[in-house]
């Protein structure tokens, strides 16, 4: 009986072994299935989550080439700095740490105190604390001993003559990336390649970092810019700006053959080393961005035009004497009324009348055919990818007033650069230029020369030379007579115009310009300046302000390039030897060389060269190198000369030269061949 009644307990103890061993399974299935998921499923994610926590790779950027003037002067070069860095995951204390290193920057205000902290608090692999420290702030903040905190090193662009040129070098960001002119334009050629450095942390959180590749070095870029021509245009336009009160100002110096620009400024001015501390107006690089209505010397392109197109010649005569023209309701006026003047005296005078009616002469079509020829109303360079191309209308837009004014030089928008290289092609005979400011590229030891680009013939170089002895008048007895060089034939022209302001041309504010090149004869270089809204009473014109400012750069130009003088130049000076006995080897060594001039012969006129079938250009060069004046009729190649070859001139005389478009026949020589 006390077996039956005893418990069972086997079927029990069955019944929870298998339900423990039901759990078992189930919880093993679990952790698998979890497994499956983390390790198969979730795999790429959790991997990148790991990556991303345990390393990090970090750019370290290239050392940028240098950029050098015409010489080899250095104007730009990277030199190393400290950059310090964090490992958030290793700093234990953010405020502390952030206040420690607050208390050893410079200039440590208190939002990037607070912008410090939240960095250190993120779980991050690396954040930057500062870049490109000073020596002074990497010894302090190294002194702190601080757990998580290092150095790298980095590039920092220095510009070691500061202001100078630096409109056109621009400036580099932190990144190394160029932000402005030349360092943002050749960027990818200056900027290399860079490197990378892997920053990783180990199981207890310590930091430590790997540099993966190295960076390369960035090609040199070598300027056509001459330092010391850059620097004497910088100084004569600050004292200008001074002088004058001006809102601003530009300058552009070019070699009228090649294009080269030989120097560009703009004030106000900025330091590169610091561009941060300066304001967008002074960063714009004027010369190649502001856009100004030219005034009169636009007119070169309306008197280029009427020459090369046989509407009129420097003789003929226009009667201005009403000193206004009027369309409509609208007046244009002379500063005063002239009478009857020729067409050079016309250009002398700046007389709007004169230049209007032969603008109306030539017509819409055949005016903004050459306003398009010398270039305006496109970009200019491919150095300067921000320059404005300008503003011209359409031929087919232009009613008479419209000539008019563009005629002028209103209702047209150019810039400084542009103004430059239009009259760089009447400075070379006709041909318009493309303006560069890169000579060369230098990567690893190669020299890679930027060639000089002719965009087209503008006019013909009789035409030129033509215009030329206009503009050599309008210095010598025009409205240019202040950018007169002692010593120097000059030729150029003045430009005032009132600025528009509100869409109201304003009484008061004007663009006041001068555009000419030295020596008129075989020119070395052409010359802009322009005068930005200049303050005081009388000095608002072109001649009064821009003119000057002309003169001094081209003075102190020209004894810096060594070019003497065409006009009234010194006797020649040689080197002889002071020896009263035969010389030999041994006693020529000795011998004391003395200075000897050589004075021009005494009563010893020049013998006229035959200039038949010569150019304009070439008879009036030989000309000048003999002192005598050409007085030039018609236009292609000499055909007929004044007094005839062979016949003596005294120096300073004149001898008219008859050109047509087709060289005459050569007579034969005394043995039956051509002379």
């Amino acid at each position: 009986m006390a077996d039956e009644t005893a418990f069972n307990w086997r079927p029990t103890l069955k019944r929870r072994v298998l339900v423990a061993a039901a759990l078992f399974v189930a919880w093993t299935m679990a952790i698998e299935a979890r497994l499956v998921h983390l390790q198969v499923v979730q795999h790429e994610e959790l991997s990148a989550r790991a990556e991303r926590q345990q390393s990090r790779t970090v750019t370290t950027p290239a050392k940028r080439g240098e950029i050098l003037d015409r010489h080899g002067r250095v104007l730009a070069y990277s030199v190393d700095a400290d950059s310090i860095y964090a490992v958030p995951t290793e700093v234990a204390n953010a405020p502390a740490a952030a206040a420690a290193l607050c208390g050893a920057l410079d200039d440590c205000t208190p939002r990037e105190r607070e912008t410090l902290v939240e960095r250190l608090s993120r779980q991050r692999a690396f954040v930057y604390v500062r870049r490109h420290v000073s020596p002074l702030e990497a010894g302090r903040v190294a002194a702190l001993d601080l757990q998580g905190v290092g150095f790298m090193k980095e590039n920092r662009r220095y510009y070691p003559k500061k202001e100078l040129a630096a409109h056109v070098l621009g400036y580099v960001g932190v990144d190394n990336v160029g932000l402005s002119g030349l360092e943002a334009s050749y960027d990818k050629t200056i900027r290399g390649q860079a490197g990378t450095l892997l920053v990783q942390t180990d199981a207890r959180r310590r930091g430590f970092g790997r540099e993966e590749r190295k960076p390369t070095t960035g090609a040199t870029l070598e300027l056509t810019l001459d330092e010391q021509l850059q620097y004497i245009v910088e100084r004569e336009l600050a004292v200008a700006m001074r002088e004058y009160r001006a809102e601003g100002g530009s300058v552009v110096v070019l070699d009228p053959h090649t294009g080269e620009i030989l120097a560009l400024a703009n004030a106000p001015t900025f330091n590169p080393n610091a561009f941060t501390q300066s304001t967008g107006a002074m960063r714009r690089n004027r010369a190649v961005q502001d856009l100004y209505e030219p005034g009169s010397t636009f007119k070169l392109v309306t008197a280029s035009a009427a020459l090369e197109e046989g509407v009129i010649h420097p003789g003929d005569f226009i009667d201005v004497s009403a000193g206004s023209i009027r369309f409509g309701r609208r007046v244009i006026n002379d500063m005063y009324r002239y009478g009857v003047l020729s067409f050079t005296d016309v250009m002398v005078k700046s007389s709007n009348v004169g230049a209007i009616r032969v603008g109306l002469n030539l017509g819409p079509e055949r005016l903004g055919m050459y306003v398009s020829r010398f270039g305006f109303g496109r970009r200019s360079s491919p150095d300067f990818p921000g320059e404005n191309p300008g503003i011209v209308w359409n031929p087919a837009r232009l009613n008479d007033s419209a000539v008019a004014s563009i005629s002028m030089g209103y209702q047209v928008g150019v810039t400084p650069l542009q103004m430059a290289t239009a009259v760089s092609a009447v400075a070379n005979g006709g041909n318009l230029v493309v303006p560069r400011i890169v000579r060369a590229a230098i990567r690893d030891g190669v020299r890679t020369p930027v060639e000089p680009g002719v965009v087209r013939r503008v006019i013909e170089p009789g035409t030129a030379i033509e215009l030329t002895r206009i503009m050599e008048a309008i210095v010598d007895r025009g409205t240019a007579t202040r950018a007169r060089v002692p010593g120097y034939t000059v030729a150029g022209k003045t430009g005032t115009a009132e600025k528009l302001i509100n869409g109201r041309y304003s009484k008061t504010d004007h663009d006041a310009s001068f555009v000419g090149f030295i020596p008129s004869v075989d020119p070395v270089l052409a010359i802009i300046v322009r005068i930005d809204t200049p303050r005081g009473q009388g000095r608002n014109t072109g001649g009064v302000t821009a003119a000057p400012v002309f003169s001094r750069i081209a003075e102190a130009s020209m004894r810096h390039l060594g070019v003497p003088p065409n006009v009234r130049a010194e006797p020649p000076v040689v080197v002889a030897r002071r020896s009263s006995s035969p010389v030999t080897t041994a006693s020529a060594a000795m011998d004391t060389p003395s200075i000897v001039t050589v004075p021009p012969a005494q009563g010893v006129a020049p013998t006229l060269p035959d200039l038949r079938g010569l150019s304009a250009r070439d008879a009036a060069r030989t000309l000048a190198r003999l002192g005598l004046v050409a007085r030039l009729e018609g236009s292609g190649v000499v055909v007929r000369q004044t007094p005839a070859a062979g016949m003596p001139l005294e120096a300073g005389g004149v001898c008219t030269l008859v050109l047509a478009r087709t060289p005459p026949p050569l007579p034969p020589s005394a043995e039956g061949g051509p002379q």
